[in-house]
């Protein structure tokens, strides 16, 4: 995507509302941070990593896949993983359909991890989006996402393979 080097400014109601992402994008992630933390002692990068392996059907993904999943790099995903790794959460190995690449496994201690996190999770995310929400603003709330997941993911690299 080109960026044109003279812009053309926001109005002040296009930066209100660009403002007003920034702060979500910002101030959420941080109280999901703070829920799962206090109520499973996980970041909610630690919990993303993991409920993407749980929703595949044999726990198992790449680490490059995983990595585009969470949109994280790849050096970041390695260190999360091996935090996981050393609480037990999940294992690497080599992907037996190439021993060149490496993919993470969800262990049964992990499945349970993000089994017990789930309800609590799910609870703070209704709470602090869905029900602040109608659901003609949700359709809208994805709409709108998808939209601009389009421009600023245009290959659908984070899209989970399961995601409709």
């Amino acid at each position: 995507m080109a960026y044109d080097a003279d812009p053309q400014w926001l109005t002040r109601s296009e930066r209100e509302a660009w403002l007003s992402l920034v702060r979500l994008v910002t101030v959420l992630p941080a109280a999901l941070d703070a829920q799962l933390d206090r109520d499973a002692g996980l970041s909610f990068f630690e919990y993303h990593v993991l409920s993407m392996l749980s929703e595949r059907p044999d726990r198992a993904v790449r680490m490059r896949r995983l990595a585009e999943l969470t949109s994280s790099s790849p050096s970041r995903l390695s260190n999360v993983a091996k935090r996981l790794e050393q609480r037990g959460l999940l294992r690497r190995e080599a992907d037996p359909a190439d021993g060149r690449a490496t993919r993470a496994v969800l262990t049964d201690a992990g499945l349970r991890t993000v089994e017990q996190a789930a309800p609590r999770h799910v609870a703070a995310v209704r709470a602090l989006v869905i029900d602040a929400l109608s659901a003609r603003e949700l359709a809208g709330l994805r709409a709108a996402n998808e939209r601009i997941l389009a421009r600023a993911d245009p290959g659908a690299g984070t899209r989970p393979e399961w995601f409709a």
